[in-house]
């Protein structure tokens, strides 16, 4: 499952010129004499602090209201009261296992019976919503700034999809569900051919999209803030737009703890159906005796390899793990696929793809209300599985969104909903049918044993197999791989959720690591004292049920954000011709400049000093114009993480969007092809405009003073275009008031021609 990228690979953090602005920059705007849009002058102030970002300039405060400190710290209420929740039930689950799997029946049944509507179409939204994102204009939005490009190539960032989308369950599962749906399907008569038709789908059904448009949802939503926007990547980040800064207090942190224990619930459950598995493998290939001892055991020595990695920074060991456990996958598909009934499981898995793909709409809304016992299959299968994705919501969507920097909205969901999905219907399809195969020859004793024992039944279908030992070998050795993998996944991803972490690609503290593997590991033992498999399952649906709350929250404040990306790329639109679509336009520059350009490398001295004679300059000649006609201006700075100050120009839009130009120091790779040759550093930097959507995507270095100020206007006429479509188009809500007076509807200037007398002056 998924493990974090090397640190080497991981992605730059966030440059402080894409932060939101000091406290000083922030400061309310003097008043003015007279407004360039009518009416009399107001500042643009807020009068509730606590009211919800309704633009893209409120956006930018995020990162500055969301973390009270530049540090990492322990979020010590959210540590402090999951723990507690997880202990208590662990207590109660290893004192009164009897009355745990009792009560978690009881809750269960009630949930399956009255609310599996709600799971179903809560699914079903998830589904909807990331295929609109996926589908819509807003597609091409970048998970970072318009200018970034993935850091990893197609090839790779789909390998390792590939490699988040198998777990040991889905092993576990891919026996016993098709059996299982064969011979006691939902709805008619068992053992026949229409039962045999849905029995592998069924379980693809369950492994499919539904779960990956859970991890997209997530991922996508943490991945857009932290990087596009410089907030940490965590739920209560991507809920920044609905809530404020409320998430940063005990609403953010109520959020967080939900979060936090539905991971250590299916982290939990995925570790105990492991153990339940892996054991049957070690006591058929070392004659060790099968039992709780033994799973017990399994889970301890999970806990100590998970701490080894932490304390003796062995982390790369782990990812090679994980690479290893993909491969060793592959390796036994292979194997099952060409030692096995090699024409009649090609065969059975293009049917059956093509079967889900005709039944998706209808399986997708399935509740078997007219079918007696619905609710009860419903709630051992559908239901069970759609929690389980709920609750692996948070730890998935974290790794996709590590992997996934620069990558569009679009390629992200696509990617997620189909190379994953392949893999888990290659898996299913070929262990499920290699099972029916030997139901339909008769083989009875197989099908009881996988439907009441799924880990020996699926044992005994590897022995079937010519050379069965080493498969049997090869399938724990895999299963193995996976079960460290998410026990070392999931407690790095457990840390980060229970602190606060500025730069998205750092991790929590390694006590904190070390902390959540212990604990998940006394869950995980409690739950096979009270009942094993079950008794997870029944844990999985129930503490999934207020994860779902943060699934439509996160839905609505992505939705929110769509609308302003909506509502800045169509204002761009109405840019003039010789300006670009994305970013704005390019300065114009001499030929020798364009020239000088193309070899010239500064370095961090070189930009600061034509920062400091020329654009700064610049920006200081047009704010003082600015101010002599009359707008409200702030000339302000910002300091960046070498402590050079940038320079930052804003002008006061009245009740509208303010106008943001800001000059940043990138620092960028130095290409390979370029016409120096021989270079004394891998690096240069850049001075790139900024608006409140990132970076424009150019380069200021080497423009005169009178072409910066050129661009400043350049900026500023397009940013009134795009108050002038945001006033005439319905927005409300997003970038301008819901209902504007009506002196006011026509008040954005359309004589801003005025201060063009700007672009006249001589350096």
């Amino acid at each position: 499952m998924p493990i974090d990228p090397p640190d080497d690979e991981r992605p730059e953090p966030t440059p402080p010129s894409q932060q939101a602005p000091s406290a000083q920059a922030a400061k309310p705007h003097p008043p003015l004499e007279r407004s360039k849009f009518g009416g009399t002058p107001r500042r643009h102030e807020r009068p509730d602090e606590d009211d919800t970002p309704v633009s893209r300039s409120d956006l930018s405060k995020g990162p500055q209201e969301l973390l009270e400190h530049r540090t990492s710290r322990t979020n010590w209420q959210v540590l402090l009261i999951s723990s507690v929740v997880i202990l208590a039930f662990s207590i109660w689950a290893i004192l009164m296992p009897d009355d745990a799997r009792t009560t978690m029946k009881a809750t269960v049944d009630w949930i399956a019976t009255t609310l599996g509507w709600y799971y179903v179409v809560t699914m079903t939204l998830v589904i909807g919503f990331v295929l609109w994102v996926a589908l819509s204009k807003e597609g091409n939005v970048r998970l970072g700034p318009d200018h970034s490009r993935p850091q990893y190539q197609l090839t790779t960032w789909v390998a390792m999809l590939f490699a988040a989308g198998v777990g040991i369950d889905m092993l576990f599962y891919s026996v016993t569900g098709p059996v299982v749906q064969y011979l006691y399907p939902p709805a008619g008569e068992g053992s026949t051919a229409a039962a045999m038709q849905d029995a592998v789908v069924w379980t693809m059904f369950h492994y499919g999209i539904a779960g990956w448009s859970m991890y997209a949802l997530l991922g996508m939503a943490m991945g857009y803030f932290a990087y596009r926007w410089g907030m940490p990547l965590s739920i209560r980040a991507a809920l920044y737009p609905l809530l404020g800064k409320r998430v940063r207090g005990p609403l953010g942190d109520g959020i967080n703890i939900i979060a936090l224990v539905g991971t250590v619930f299916g982290v939990a459950t995925s570790m105990g159906i492991g153990v339940v598995l892996l054991s049957v493998g070690f006591s058929v290939l070392f004659g060790l005796q099968h039992g709780l001892a033994l799973q017990i055991a399994l889970v301890i020595g999970a806990v100590v390899l998970t701490i080894a990695a932490t304390t003796s920074g062995v982390d790369r060991g782990i990812r090679w793990i994980s690479e290893l456990n993909l491969w060793s996958a592959v390796a036994m598909m292979v194997y099952i696929l060409f030692t096995g009934q090699t024409a009649f499981l090609l065969n059975a898995l293009t049917e059956n793809i093509g079967r889900f793909l005709l039944t998706f709409p209808a399986r997708t809304l399935q509740t078997f209300a007219y079918e007696p016992g619905g609710a009860q299959w419903m709630g051992g299968w559908t239901l069970f599985f759609w929690a389980f994705w709920l609750a692996w919501g948070p730890f998935v969507g974290v790794f996709l969104a590590r992997i996934s920097r620069g990558r569009t909205l679009r390629e992200f969901v696509i990617a997620a909903i189909t190379a994953p999905v392949l893999c888990d219907f290659i898996i299913v399809s070929l262990f499920g049918n290699s099972a029916l195969f030997q139901v339909l020859q008769g083989n009875m004793t197989f099908a009881e044993l996988a439907v009441e024992s799924p880990e020996r039944g699926w044992y005994a279908l590897l022995g079937m197999f010519p050379g069965a030992m080493f498969l049997i070998g090869l399938a724990t050795l895999s299963g193995l791989l996976f079960y460290l993998t998410s026990a070392n996944s999931g407690a790095m991803v457990m840390s980060n959720f229970s602190a606060s972490i500025p730069d998205p690609s750092h991790d929590g503290p390694k006590w904190l690591r070390i902390f959540w593997a212990v604990l998940t590991a006394v869950l995980t033992v409690a739950m096979l004292l009270a009942g094993g498999v079950t008794t997870m399952e029944y844990a999985t649906l129930i503490f999934a049920l207020p994860v779902t709350i943060i699934a439509y929250l996160v839905m609505a404040s992505f939705y929110k954000v769509l609308r302003m990306e909506r509502a800045e790329r169509e204002g761009q639109v109405l840019r003039r011709p010789t300006m670009a679509p994305i970013g704005g336009h390019v300065p114009e520059r001499s030929w020798k400049q364009r020239l000088e350009q193309l070899r010239a490398f500064p370095s961090l001295r070189q930009v600061t000093q034509f920062l400091n004679r020329t654009v700064r300059p610049a920006l200081d000649d047009v704010a003082a114009e600015f101010r002599n006609q009359g707008y409200d201006v702030v000339r302000d700075t910002m300091t960046n993480a070498n402590g050079i100050e940038e320079p930052l120009l804003r002008v006061s839009m009245d009740t509208f969007r303010d106008f943001h130009y800001q000059v940043a120091i990138v620092e960028a790779p130095v290409p390979m092809f370029s016409g120096r040759m021989s270079r004394e550093t891998d690096v240069y930097y850049r001075l790139e405009v900024f608006t409140q959507t990132g970076s424009g995507g150019y380069d200021l270095m080497g423009l005169t003073k009178q072409q910066v100020i050129d661009d400043v206007l350049e900026r500023y006429e397009a940013h009134l275009a795009f108050l002038t479509f945001s006033s005439e188009t319905a927005t409300p809500s997003v970038l301008t008031p819901s209902i504007l007076p009506k002196d006011q509807q026509s008040a954005v200037p359309k004589d801003a021609g005025d201060i063009h007398d700007l672009g006249d002056k001589k350096e």
